[in-house]
């Protein structure tokens, strides 16, 4: 989930015509018939501050802001210590049981680059990949789908911290050495699971490339894409294609931008990746609720020539969780961010839905169920997150404890509120 410095690409996203598609590719999931609904599970095998805020309170020390800097600025086994209880606990088997209890189908699953490799003079601590094994067996166990997403590469594609790295401006497309490690390790993900595609019918090539910091990000994630639709698809370098579907983000480009790309006879099984948040702009945040409901259902997912599915979303309508915006970074909503408008207290909108009113948990029902039917209008979705420590409002595992997020996700209390 993105950070300080996106403006939201709102209404300019779209989908649901299913690409044609050769007979002899056949995904894990029906995919143009059948919606995707699911979730993330953000803040595991890629640390988030605004997700597990104690992990990095607990280190003590506030320039720890990302997984860098975790590893960089404290004891090596101190680190490795808090990873490895983190690892076995934030999510487990329970977890997948629930999630499919709760009538979802897919998970998304961030993983880091540095679970495969770590360069000379990387602080990063590695010991993911036995959990995202763990991940693909529990799915498969619960009747799950699951999206493998690198979501972050080496020189961080975006600066955010959700990358690993939290910088100024991202360095990953400006190094060909960054980039090709990147395609080895998308080689190395596209071959773990070429067989498995009954579980993991999607895999993720990167995560947000930051496409609104210019042309040349623009132009490296255009080619990163093609060739990682080789890499995937054409596991080891064979001739035979996988069943692999290769899911690329729109680099908050709009659609049209993206006309054309990747799209049937030359290409198969691809489908586009964007995210829609309403909370990461002075503007957005000032919306009234009714402002929020009025634009998730002004959301255009029609007509593009791949599928669609957003990948990301949320029911909060603020930035009031904890670091949401990065560890030491204000919100916008609250005037504590540099350069925003205070709107409003962030008192009873965010941390624990105990502090909730009434009438709030009924918009965020309503704002949820919005946002559901127009994505469904596309291909699917997945919401952000499964849980958080301390964001109730952006937790699907708090939402259906709560009552904001139904026990089946086609029970709408509200199927008519786009009209």
């Amino acid at each position: 989930m993105p950070p300080f410095r996106l403006i939201l690409a709102s209404a300019l996203l779209g989908l649901s015509v299913a690409p044609s598609v050769l007979s002899t590719f056949t995904p894990g999931f029906p995919y143009g018939s059948e919606k995707v609904r699911g979730v993330n599970l953000g803040g595991w095998l890629v640390l988030e501050p605004w997700i597990t805020p104690s992990l990095f309170d607990n280190t003590g020390n506030k320039s720890i802001v990302d997984e860098w800097t975790f590893g960089q600025y404290q004891n090596r086994d101190a680190a490795e210590s808090a990873l490895q209880a983190h690892w076995n606990t934030w999510i487990t088997e329970e977890d997948f049981a629930n999630i499919a209890a709760a009538g979802l189908n897919h998970v998304r699953l961030p993983i880091g680059y540095w679970a495969f490799e770590v360069g000379p003079g990387e602080p990063y601590i590695q010991g993911q990949l036995p959990y995202l094994q763990k991940a693909v067996t529990w799915a498969g166990k619960h009747g799950l789908k699951v999206i493998v997403d690198l979501h972050g590469a080496p020189g961080s594609q975006n600066g955010f911290d959700n990358s690993g790295q939290r910088l100024e401006f991202p360095g990953w497309h400006s190094n060909a050495t960054n980039v090709a490690r990147t395609d080895a390790i998308i080689k190395t993900i596209g071959s773990m699971f070429a067989n498995q595609t009954d579980i993991v019918p999607i895999i993720a090539p990167l995560n947000e490339p930051a496409g609104f910091d210019g042309a040349a990000v623009l132009k490296t994630t255009k080619q990163y894409w093609l060739d990682s639709y080789k890499n995937i698809r054409n596991p080891g370098g064979s001739s035979q294609q996988s069943n692999t579907v290769v899911l690329i983000h729109d680099a908050f480009q709009p659609r049209s931008y993206w006309e054309g790309f990747e799209t049937a006879p030359d290409y198969t099984g691809v489908a586009m990746d964007t995210h829609i948040y309403q909370v990461f702009s002075n503007a957005d945040v000032a919306m009234s609720h009714q402002d929020h409901i009025n634009a998730a259902c002004s959301t255009n997912l029609t007509g593009f020539d791949l599928w669609l599915i957003v990948g990301e979303w949320s029911p909060a309508p603020t930035d009031c969780a904890t670091y949401l915006n990065g560890r030491g970074i204000g919100a916008r909503y609250d005037g504590s961010f540099s350069g925003s408008t205070r709107v409003g207290s962030c008192t009873g909108l965010t941390g624990s839905a105990s502090t909730f009113s009434s009438s709030y948990k009924t918009f965020l029902r309503q704002f949820w169920e919005a946002q559901v039917i127009s994505y469904e209008k596309g291909d699917g979705w997945l919401q952000w997150t499964w849980k958080a420590e301390s964001a109730d409002d952006w937790s699907y595992q708090a939402g259906l404890a709560n009552g904001w997020i139904p026990q089946d996700p086609t029970d709408l209390m509200y199927p008519n509120i786009c009209g």
